[in-house]
């Protein structure tokens, strides 16, 4: 198992931290192996945990009309649960162990504890956040992008 601060020090949270804002990040995070199909989240939940992969992967499911669909497969190094960690709003999609996998966890509670006394650290942190959701809404831009040009372009039919 992956020790706390060897996957801190190797996730975008910690991308921007001294080490000594490392250690204070370190000491609220801890890391959660899952079994495959392991679910992490299902969908609809609300949780105030932000997730860093940091072994394995994780397939983002969504349930339909004709079973689960995978929408997205998350990395090393990738966050998940981002966006209901920042405004706890209920998931729009499963989140699911593909194979053994290993998690970096961050309760929103404990997270908030450090407004008062690490500002800097937790300004650092969010723009970890703001970056990937960034990198996210790009990537969707370019996935919609080429499907318009798959629809209206090439004459597809659906």
């Amino acid at each position: 198992m992956t020790t706390t601060i060897d996957a801190l020090r190797a996730s975008p949270l910690a991308a921007e931290l001294t080490p000594a804002e490392t250690q204070v990040l370190a000491a609220l995070v801890r890391v959660r192996a899952l079994k495959d199909a392991e679910v992490l989240l299902p969908e609809g939940a609300r949780d105030g945990h932000l997730h860093v992969v940091v072994s394995g992967r994780i397939h983002v499911m969504k349930e339909g009309p004709h079973g689960r669909t995978l929408l997205h497969t998350v990395e090393p190094g990738d966050l998940v649960g981002e966006l209901s960690f920042m405004d706890d709003e209920p998931r729009y999609a499963a989140l699911v162990a593909s194979g053994v996998c290993e998690v970096l966890v961050l309760d929103r509670r404990d997270f908030e504890t450090l407004v008062e006394t690490e500002p800097r650290v937790v300004y650092k942190v969010m723009r970890a956040v703001m970056r990937v959701a960034h990198k996210v809404q790009r990537r969707l831009s370019l996935q919609m992008r080429d499907l318009e040009n798959y629809l209206y372009r090439t004459g597809a039919k659906y």
